[in-house]
């Protein structure tokens, strides 16, 4: 890139991020992400570094913030407040650390978790609040005092005694998620802006003048404050700290009655910096707030003041980001798809988007009114979230973005499969339903699918296009299953003609080919017959004379995999009946108790209720269940193609039981075994599995790509038992193995 077009393309990012920043510090209005925001401000400085002379001193690469809005009184910080320089990898990351080990290899550092809110700067004289102001730009900030002494976790006067003639205090203030769904539920039921995400809210709830408002509006004011939080990370002026060390610091300030994160940790090294923080970043799910990151701070002050600062960052701090989750893109249509148990779901069509790190076009919207809830209007920019692997979620929109031609989502009177009308299941449910569950092709694919996954009868090569082609063909007319009844009598003939039309698992919307629009076919079935496949036999192919096509070997071997599959254990079965409530766990437990489906059609809903794990609810569910003919006529069938319903005899009680009492976390590749398969064998060994680590852990067998849940035995002190030594383990228990 020339000079010339190098200028150019620094004057547009700088009046793009100028008018974000304008946006957000000013306005409240939530424009960009944090990943587009970042993104320009990289690209800016990549060209400020190839071409030093378009770095000016006003560049947003060189302040902070955007300086005080129009709305509160101007307040000067006694020390001015900065920003932090970021970095988005471990190689960066160390690259960081190496710079401040070459010239101070003993310094140690301090991780905390980068909270997604509003940085603040309390100023205390003699222990009492006198200011409490935004960033702003770092020098000058927003009074914003009144707001905050209504913010219950900021303290009018400290605790303690021997308070400094004046000190700054700097935190963040921030929603909890909790705190956050409630506001924008608020909101929605009284017609007001719905916020993108809780850093938004918490500056909007902060940024709010009671002035001239009615006592209902100064009240609802007052509520928004009191819902929000506080944690202190750091200090500004203060003239003879009584301490040498950031750490020291957080030990006084929680001393004081300020509220300081339980998640800070002194580091010594690289090695721990870096597992701090891929700690955070595969349990960050599991905090009560939103986090964007890791801040790491050089431990001593000693060791600060020598490496000082830029002119709007620390040279002995940085913010380790996480792959954004929150990105914005457009909510292109909604349409609304019918799954196994009935409910109708709507789902938002996105333009394609990448989000932590996989490309997403589809989020769930639950039902009506979270679509009322959270105020979106097809053509709308919306904020989207990828919570780790969980489905995509629809934060909100972005109404800045609004241009007049979006529109209102209806929710669609009939099932768009079957064409039953949709209602409630009950009087007061929210979702709605298709009530022609026995035939609607959309819930029998679903229950099909439901019978093939891993949690019911793990049927290999049952999964969501097979389900489709068996329940959803083009060819034939006539699908080969219009119920589950015939699964287990399909044959290889059956098969064979199935053309498919592919659907997207979540929406049941067809697929398109990205070159061509056109939607995409398959014949999951049948494939081309090849030469070196010797003589053609005519009964194997379902259209006489054609010897073009040929059954392929997933045909064989789903007809195969059925068969194996009638002598699964009860409980699997029962889970694959898809009577509603009854999953995994439940159905375990009625095997374990009843031993015999007849059993469980014959047992009274007390009964039935009375396993441990069951309960009223699941006990009425199965009688309405049994009560149902097409039921009876999905057990009669089965039964007829081979399935008993029926477990072994119970073993005599205590023996082959070397794991009883204890609870065991199967993590990671374990040889011989897949994850459901080495639970189940923790079952029968007498031990109980459970998917997380904690301090009630009594063992982890952690196999290759163990990750996270090795980490966190090690940390809890967890005797962790290595994969190669699990078939020992079941077998005889911990006493047989070296732990």
């Amino acid at each position: 890139m020339e000079f010339e077009e190098a200028r150019r393309e620094a004057s547009r990012l700088t009046q793009r991020i100028v008018e974000l920043q304008d946006a957000y510090y000013a306005k409240d209005a939530l424009l960009a992400s944090d990943a587009e925001y970042d993104a320009l401000i990289a690209q800016l400085q990549d060209l400020e570094t190839r071409y030093p002379e378009l770095s000016g001193e006003d560049s947003p690469t060189r302040t902070v913030g955007f300086g005080s809005g129009e709305l509160f009184s101007p307040v000067t910080h006694a020390e001015r407040m900065f920003s932090l320089d970021n970095v988005f990898s471990d190689d960066e990351m160390n690259a960081w650390m190496d710079k401040i080990h070459s010239t101070h290899p003993h310094a140690s550092y301090l991780c905390e978790l980068k909270i997604d809110g509003l940085a603040i700067n309390l100023q205390y004289r003699r222990g009492t609040l006198v200011s409490a102001a935004t960033r702003g730009d770092g020098v000058t900030g927003e009074d914003v005092t009144e707001n905050a002494l209504l913010v219950p976790s900021i303290p009018r006067q400290l605790a303690g005694d021997g308070h400094p003639e004046l000190v700054e205090i700097r935190g963040e203030v921030f929603f909890t998620l909790a705190a956050f769904d409630v506001l924008n539920h608020k909101q929605a039921l009284a017609g007001d802006k719905v916020f993108a995400n809780p850093r938004n809210a918490a500056s909007g709830s902060l940024r709010q003048k009671s002035e001239g408002k009615s006592e209902a509006k100064k009240d609802v004011v007052a509520q928004r404050l009191a819902a929000l939080s506080m944690t202190v990370h750091g200090m500004g002026a203060w003239n003879d700290p009584p301490v040498a060390t950031q750490s020291g610091v957080y030990g006084v300030l929680e001393s004081w009655g300020l509220p300081v994160s339980e998640h800070v940790t002194v580091m010594a090294g690289a090695d721990a910096v870096l597992e701090y923080i891929r700690t955070f970043a595969d349990t960050r799910h599991s905090l009560s707030h939103e986090i964007d990151g890791v801040v790491v701070k050089v431990d001593q002050f000693d060791v600060q003041r020598e490496l000082g600062a830029t002119s709007r960052a620390p040279r002995w701090a940085i913010a380790y980001k996480y792959p954004p989750e929150q990105v914005t893109t457009t909510l292109l249509d909604i349409v609304v798809s019918v799954g196994r148990t009935g409910r109708a779901t709507p789902y938002a069509v996105l333009a394609p988007v990448t989000v932590a790190g996989s490309e997403v076009e589809r989020a769930t919207l639950h039902n009506q009114d979270v679509v009322r809830h959270k105020g979106v209007l097809i053509g709308d920019t919306v904020v989207v979230r990828k919570a780790g692997d969980v489905i995509p979620e629809i934060l909100g929109p972005v109404i800045e973005r609004r241009e007049g031609s979006e529109r209102e989502f209806v929710m669609p009177q009939h099932c768009p499969d079957c064409g039953a009308h949709l209602a409630p299941a009950k009087e007061g449910d929210v979702d709605l339903r298709c009530p022609n569950a026995q035939n609607c092709p959309a819930q029998v694919r679903g229950r099909v699918e439901h019978i093939g996954s891993r949690g019911g009868l793990d049927i290999e090569g049952l999964g969501e296009v097979s389900a489709a082609a068996l329940t959803q063909p083009l060819e034939p007319a006539v699908p080969p299953l219009q119920s589950e009844a015939r699964l287990f009598d399909l044959s290889v003939q059956e098969l064979f003609p199935i053309r498919v039309l592919v659907r997207d698992a979540d929406t049941g919307e067809p697929k398109r080919d990205a070159a061509t629009g056109e939607p995409v076919i398959q014949t999951p079935f049948r494939r081309k017959r090849q030469k070196s496949d010797g003589p053609y036999d005519p009964d194997s192919a379902a259209f006489a004379g054609d010897e073009t096509w040929v059954p392929s070997k997933a045909a064989y071997e789903l007809v195969e995999q059925l068969d194996k599959a009638k002598s699964q254990p009860l409980w699997r079965f029962l889970v694959s009946l898809n009577i509603r409530h009854v999953g995994p766990v439940a159905a375990r437990a009625l095997a374990g108790e009843f031993r015999t489906l007849q059993a469980m059609a014959e047992a009274s809903a007390d009964q039935l209720a009375g396993v441990d794990g069951v309960g009223e609810t699941i006990a009425q569910s199965l009688r309405e269940w049994f009560e149902v003919d097409w039921h009876q006529e999905i057990i009669t069938s089965w039964r007829r193609a081979g399935v008993s319903f029926e477990d072994a005899a119970a073993e005599d009680a205590g023996e082959s039981q070397p794991l009883a009492g204890l609870t065991i976390v199967v993590t990671g590749t374990i040889p011989g075994f897949s994850r459901d398969g080495a639970e189940d064998a923790v079952r029968r060994a007498g031990g109980k599995p459970t998917s997380s680590v904690s301090k009630n852990t009594s063992l982890v067998v952690a196999g290759a790509g163990a990750g996270s849940k090795r980490s966190a035995a090690e940390r809890l002190g967890i005797t962790i038992v290595e994969a190669d030594a699990f078939a020992d383990l079941i077998q005889n228990g911990p006493g047989s193995i070296a732990l």
